[in-house]
């Protein structure tokens, strides 16, 4: 692998060395096979020199695979990131059908969140409009997984060593007065979203607003996203939690899960 670094030149100028880099993935792109150092040069317009400090930088990255005789192809990771994008776009489109109906049947906003590292991430969401109450969870917020619905149900599947480790490397930070900040309370709640398969999130984010989670799950059956209702707590309603589990199975099926036989 080629592991000539972008040069002190390059760096001053990180747009300019972006653009470049969108150059060499499309001319790679455009070739099945392995494209020489002077062909991608020429295609490219750089100078030789210039496209060699770039792909060298690139390869380490995975975006790029260099062969022993010195042409490039595209890399591993591009693979890895579309699979990526591709099931999160995937899953936005049929969970958005699911979320319009328990937004229909409840009023209430619908939250579509997923887990990255500790924290969780909305990525879509229906809004009520019924209330001056500002909800948190708005497209592209994040929170931690401790104090969320959807982040229970993450933390619930990571096990006792896993929650303890979370636990110690984030401290458990309180976002009000509600919030869980101890472990041995947080392995309660846990223990409370594995025998339910619902989770709660009780003015733990937000003063004043509740929320309502279950899991969605992909054909391979692992859990990929939590499907959330939040209203303010005034209109907080806990006999929704079927509602919002029934919804998420649908979500789940519709992506291929198959649930294990009931004994």
């Amino acid at each position: 692998m080629d592991k000539t670094p972008v040069t002190t030149q390059d760096s001053k100028n990180p747009i300019q060395v972006i653009e470049r880099m969108m150059k060499l993935l499309e001319v790679l792109a455009e070739h099945s096979d392995p494209v020489p150092l002077k062909l991608i040069a020429q295609e490219t317009q750089l100078h030789p020199s210039t496209a060699h400090r770039i792909l060298g930088s690139m390869a380490q990255a995975g975006f790029v695979q260099r062969s022993d005789g010195g042409s490039y192809r595209l890399g591993i990771r591009l693979l890895e990131l579309g699979s990526l994008v591709k099931s999160r776009l995937s899953l936005r489109e049929t969970a958005m059908e699911a979320m319009l109906r328990l937004h229909a049947a409840t009023g209430e906003s619908v939250n579509l969140g997923i887990r990255d590292k500790d924290e969780i991430v909305y990525v879509e969401r229906t809004s009520s409009g019924r209330s001056a109450v500002r909800v948190v969870h708005i497209v592209g917020a994040r929170a931690p997984l401790h104090t969320t619905a959807t982040g229970k149900l993450f933390l619930a599947q990571d096990g006792a060593t896993k929650v303890k480790e979370y636990a110690q490397r984030t401290g458990l930070p309180a976002s009000t007065p509600s919030s869980i900040t101890t472990l041995p309370d947080l392995e309660k709640e846990l223990d409370r979203v594995r025998r339910h398969s619902v989770a709660y999130d009780l003015d733990e984010v937000e003063q004043g607003v509740r929320c309502i989670a279950a899991g969605i799950r992909d054909d391979a059956g692992h859990l990929i996203a939590g499907l959330s209702l939040s209203t303010p707590s005034e209109r907080f309603n806990p006999d929704w939690a079927a509602l919002v589990r029934d919804t998420a199975q649908d979500i789940s099926r519709a992506l291929g899960y198959v649930a294990p036989p009931t004994r």
